[in-house]
C-alpha cells in the first residue's frame, strides 16, 4: 500500500543534520519516483515554524550578517557560506510546499520533490567546496528571511508561488552573474563550475514555481502580473534590484513586459 507523500515530506522537513536530511530527501524523491508515495488530502496540517536544521550557523537579523569583501580574509568562505545557507534553506522550502498545500495535482507535489532533490544536491556541492577551504557550514553566521516567508505564505499556495519562487529565489537569478564575475576574478574554476549547475538548475525551479502562479490566477480569475506587484506590496517583500537578469527571468516565464515594470524603481505606496 502506498505512504502518504505529505508524511514523507514532513519527515525530511524536521531533519536537523545537513548530511541526513540531503539522504532523507534522495529517499523520497526515490520513493516518489517509484510509486511508493501518494498524497493524501486530508491528512492533517500542522503547522511548522521551525523547520529542520543544525544549532549552527548562528541565525541574525539580516542587518547584521557581515559584509566581508571577497578578498578580505574568510571573505571567499563567507561567499560560499551564504551560497551554501540559501540552498539549505531552498531544501526546506520545497519540502514544505509538498508538504504543506492539499488538494493540488499530483504533479504539483512530484515537482517540488524533484526541486527538493536539486537543492540537496546543489547544497552538497558547495559544502564540499567549503571544506575544501578548510571551513564548514555554521561557521558563519546567516539570516532566516528566505524561511520567514514561506511562514507567512503558508495559508496560500498562490502567494507562496509568488513570493518564494519569483521574488526570492528570482533574487538568485540576478545575484549569481555578478558574483560568477568575482570568482572568474580570483581564478576560482571550481566554484564557477559548480554556481553553473546552480542557475541551470534555478531557472526551472523559479519557473515551476511561475506556472503554478499562473494556474492559481487563472483559477481565481486575476490578472497574474498585476496580482504579483500587488502581493509584494502586500507582504512587503522585495523589490528586485538591477541589473536583472534578463535572459534567465524570460526563460523561468517573466514576460518581456513584466521585466520593464520590474525593472524600474519600486512604486511609491
Amino acid at each position: 500500500m502506498s505512504h502518504s507523500l505529505h508524511k514523507a515530506a514532513l519527515a525530511a522537513l524536521l531533519v536537523c543534520d545537513p548530511q541526513e536530511k540531503c539522504e532523507a530527501v534522495v529517499q523520497l524523491k526515490r520513493d516518489c519516483d517509484e510509486g511508493r508515495l501518494k498524497p493524501v488530502p486530508d491528512d492533517p496540517v500542522l503547522a511548522v515554524t521551525e523547520p529542520g536544521r543544525p544549532e549552527r550557523p548562528v541565525l541574525v537579523a539580516p542587518a547584521e550578517v557581515p559584509n566581508r569583501r571577497l578578498g578580505a580574509q574568510d571573505g571567499h568562505a563567507a561567499l560560499l557560506h551564504a551560497i551554501a545557507h540559501i540552498e539549505f534553506n531552498a531544501i526546506n522550502l520545497a519540502l514544505d510546499c509538498a508538504y504543506r498545500f492539499r488538494c493540488l495535482p499530483d504533479d504539483f507535489y512530484c515537482g517540488w520533490i524533484d526541486v527538493a532533490a536539486e537543492e540537496a544536491y546543489h547544497f552538497t556541492l558547495v559544502r564540499e567546496r567549503l571544506l575544501e577551504l578548510g571551513t564548514e557550514y555554521g561557521d558563519f553566521p546567516a539570516h532566516d528571511g528566505l524561511w520567514q516567508m514561506t511562514v507567512k505564505t503558508a495559508d496560500d499556495p498562490l502567494a507562496r508561488m509568488a513570493l518564494v519562487p519569483r521574488v526570492l529565489e528570482a533574487r538568485g537569478l540576478d545575484a549569481t552573474p555578478p558574483i560568477m564575475a568575482k570568482l572568474r576574478a580570483i581564478g576560482d574554476q571550481k566554484t564557477l563550475s559548480i554556481l553553473d549547475i546552480i542557475l541551470r538548475d534555478e531557472i526551472g525551479h523559479v519557473a515551476l514555481g511561475d506556472r503554478w502562479f499562473r494556474h492559481f490566477c487563472s483559477e481565481r480569475d486575476l490578472e497574474p502580473e498585476a496580482h504579483y506587484r500587488s502581493l509584494i506590496d502586500a507582504f512587503d517583500a522585495p523589490w528586485p534590484r538591477p541589473p536583472l537578469n534578463r535572459p534567465a527571468r524570460l526563460a523561468a516565464g517573466f514576460s518581456p513586459a513584466e521585466l520593464e515594470v520590474l525593472a524600474q524603481p519600486r512604486p511609491r505606496r
